[in-house]
C-alpha cells in the first residue's frame, strides 16, 4: 500500500481532523495562491460588472466569473513556468 492509498483509505487510523490537517499542510502554498486568485478575481470583476458594465445584462456578469476558469489555469502554468526558470 502506498502512502496515496493510506491518505484515500476511509479506514485509516488518522481521524478526518488529522487527514485535513495535513492535506493542508502539504498544499498550504497552492491553497494560498488559489484563495488569492479568487478573490482577486470576484473582486476585479464585481467592480468591472457594476462600473464599466453597469447597464449591462446580468448574463455578462456570469460569463466574467466563467472567464475565470481558463484565467486560472493561465495563472497556475504562467506560475508553473516561472519557477522552472528560476
Amino acid at each position: 500500500m502506498t502512502d496515496a492509498d493510506t491518505i484515500d483509505d476511509p479506514t485509516a487510523d488518522e481521524s478526518l481532523a488529522d487527514r485535513l490537517r495535513s492535506q493542508v499542510r502539504e498544499h498550504r502554498v497552492g491553497m494560498i495562491y488559489d484563495l488569492a486568485f479568487a478573490v482577486v478575481w470576484v473582486t476585479f470583476v464585481s467592480l468591472l460588472y457594476d462600473v464599466a458594465f453597469a447597464s449591462a445584462p446580468r448574463w455578462v456578469l456570469y460569463m466574467f466569473m466563467l472567464a475565470g476558469i481558463p484565467a486560472y489555469f493561465g495563472f497556475v502554468v504562467s506560475l508553473s513556468v516561472a519557477r522552472d526558470r528560476d
